[in-house]
């Protein structure tokens, strides 16, 4: 129930979560900075703070095709495409004393927050999402292999410490209405005998 720009919404959401139960003082004072990394970005990195990096977008199985839901005024659109989104949250530091104090913190907030919800999403992406629609955060499988190369395409083994999350049904609107046809009002049947002799 969102258009095309959810995907985007969707992190900067999460990253305000993370930013808006930030205290400085829970981590000596510092400022911790949260940005959505590309891969390029590894390369650098952060001093402190929290990334997210989006590595996969799958078609969610289970709600394949949902219903479109008419209109106000009785449109159709085609079916919405429903998307799960599979991220990392990585903790930045500049020693491992931080590393670790980020990575625990952020990891309570995610447990605290497995829902955001509509009034945040609105405040953060204003139109992208429907009034009461609200935006699902669990924690995901990802294996070790998977995560090391990962790593190794990112960042050449420079590792961080990371935590999967997924971001489910993500309902995406089409914008192309559906076409029917007017209603029959009559029908007519037609028969062609044989010609008698």
């Amino acid at each position: 129930m969102s258009d095309f720009r959810a995907i985007k919404a969707v992190c900067d959401a999460v990253l305000g979560v993370l930013r808006s139960n930030c205290s400085p003082e829970d981590f000596d004072k510092t400022e911790l900075a949260f940005n959505v990394f590309l891969a390029p970005n590894f390369k650098t990195g952060m001093d402190a703070g929290v990334s997210l990096f989006m590595y996969r977008v799958l078609v969610n199985g289970t709600h394949r095709t949902p219903s479109p839901k008419p209109m106000p005024d009785g449109r159709r659109f085609l079916t919405q495409l429903p998307l799960d989104l599979h991220f990392i949250l990585t903790a930045w530091g500049k020693d491992y004393s931080m590393t670790h104090s980020i990575t625990g913190w952020m990891m309570r907030v995610m447990e605290d927050n497995p829902v955001i919800p509509s009034g945040f999403l609105q405040n953060i992406a204003p139109g992208v999402f429907k009034e009461n629609e609200t935006v699902e955060i669990s924690s995901a499988e990802f294996s070790t292999e998977d995560l090391l190369r990962l790593w190794e395409v990112t960042a050449q083994n420079n590792y961080q410490l990371s935590v999967p999350y997924v971001a489910r049904n993500i309902r995406i609107d089409s914008t192309h209405p559906v076409i029917s046809g007017t209603v029959i009002q009559e029908r007519e049947f037609g028969f062609k005998g044989h010609e008698s002799q």
